[in-house]
């Protein structure tokens, strides 16, 4: 028994602590050390930069948004074009400046969702978390609307 433990104590101490590769091979960012910052907005909505910055014009930003249950954004739109992975749960998707909750689309976690820009839409959760990851190139802005389509004081 004592021959067996010091041969697995030896063992372990002999092999490498596993690490994360240097920073200039890659950045590590792990869903524990991500920073939602709750939206202004919109309650319910949180949102976490993952790397970049979405207002530095010409540059790619990634962000991750959180939808709580039943928690829609009001109609809206983008000037840059956005690639939106769906991660978890369904994600409702809607077109036009006259916000309808029960047209909207379901988008489940592994679709992927291009939004053009300057094209009024809204999107949201119904009744469970949706968290979606959108990628673009800055400068980015949320432009909200009036029924009419015309952009409101944000």
């Amino acid at each position: 028994m004592k021959r067996s433990s010091v041969a697995l104590l030896a063992l372990a101490m002999s092999s490498p602590l596993l690490a994360d590769p240097p920073a200039q091979v890659m950045n590590i960012l792990r869903e524990p050390d991500l920073k939602f910052v709750q939206s202004k907005m919109n309650p319910g909505i949180s949102q976490a930069v993952i790397s970049g910055n979405p207002v530095d014009p010409g540059k790619v930003y990634v962000v991750r948004n959180r939808f709580a249950p039943g928690t829609f954004s009001a109609p809206h739109f983008h000037p840059e074009t956005r690639y939106i992975a769906v991660l978890k749960g369904t994600w409702w998707v809607g077109s036009g400046p006259k916000f309808d909750k029960d047209a909207t689309t379901p988008v489940p976690a592994g679709s992927f969702v291009v939004h053009h820009p300057n094209q009024i839409h809204w999107d949201g959760a119904k009744d469970e978390e949706a968290v979606v990851q959108i990628t673009g190139v800055g400068p980015s802005a949320t432009i909200r609307v009036d029924e009419a389509g015309r952009p409101k004081d944000n």
